[in-house]
């Protein structure tokens, strides 16, 4: 699963690509947990994701509270058609 991180003023920006499912879950926590509170913002590029599943929504909320409890601000900068349908039927109550 490819993933990016880019940190610049600021602002750690995360790019993810494929799928956001309980497959793919423990490699971008791996991947993306030590990064989380080294900048005072973190942006998700979720835009490329093709799939998310109740892990993926598991591993979102996740990163939220790891973020709010190392003080960073997450946002999403950008949602495919699959991530923004599985928040909506969240109640968007991951973000």
């Amino acid at each position: 699963m490819p993933i990016t991180l880019d940190t610049f003023d600021g602002t750690t920006h995360v790019s993810i690509d494929g799928e956001l499912t309980i497959y793919t879950v423990a490699e971008l926590a791996a991947t993306l947990l030590p990064h989380v509170g080294a900048a005072p913002r973190l942006a998700l590029d979720l835009s490329q994701i093709t799939e998310i599943d109740g892990a993926g929504v598991q591993w979102l909320a996740v990163i939220r509270r790891e973020a709010a409890s190392s003080g960073t601000t997450v946002s999403l900068a950008a949602q495919s058609q699959a991530v923004a349908q599985t928040l909506q039927l969240c109640g968007d109550a991951i973000f």
